[in-house]
């Protein structure tokens, strides 16, 4: 389970600085229009509510930096953090979902097939030699005085530089 894990952080260590810029967009250009309208559409009453929030959200979304400037003055802090805990919950939840999706779906996912990258640690040299012998890949060698089946298949093919 723990590759799992691994292999997505490795894979979206990119992405982590991009999702903290969006939230940072979604924090101030949408939750401060939304915070700002339900906060005006509360004061006026229920039948006039989605009007005043309509055509507060419509002028608010122009200016959000204006718009967190009336919040603090006009004292809708409290509506602001609640509209900015539901987008960041709603949001994590979605960044979540994303990140399981680009986990690795087996240990193997993402190595290159033929290479030395099937043992760790040195485990290959009980098999194979380090120094000496048909070359498999680098630092892999077969030995030649080996006992036992030693035939080798080459797929590809060698290219020299």
């Amino acid at each position: 389970m723990n590759y799992k894990i691994e292999g997505a952080i490795k894979k979206n260590r990119k992405n982590f600085i991009i999702f903290a810029i969006i939230w940072l967009i979604i924090a101030i250009a949408l939750a401060t229009p939304i915070a700002y309208s339900f906060f005006k559409a509360e004061n006026v009453g229920a039948n006039q509510g989605i009007q005043v929030f309509l055509e507060t959200f419509i002028e608010s979304i122009t200016n959000p930096f204006g718009t967190l400037g009336n919040i603090i003055s006009e004292g809708a802090i409290g509506t602001y953090f609640t509209v900015l805990l539901v987008l960041t919950i709603f949001y994590a939840v979605c960044f979540f979902i994303g990140f399981t999706k680009s986990a690795p779906k087996n240990e193997f996912t993402d190595i290159e097939h033929g290479s030395s990258d099937w043992s760790q640690r040195g485990e290959q040299y009980t098999i194979l030699s380090k120094n000496k012998g048909i070359i498999l890949a680098e630092d892999n060698y077969l030995p030649l005085d080996k006992r036992g089946n030693i035939n080798v298949l080459v797929v590809g093919r060698f290219r020299f530089w």
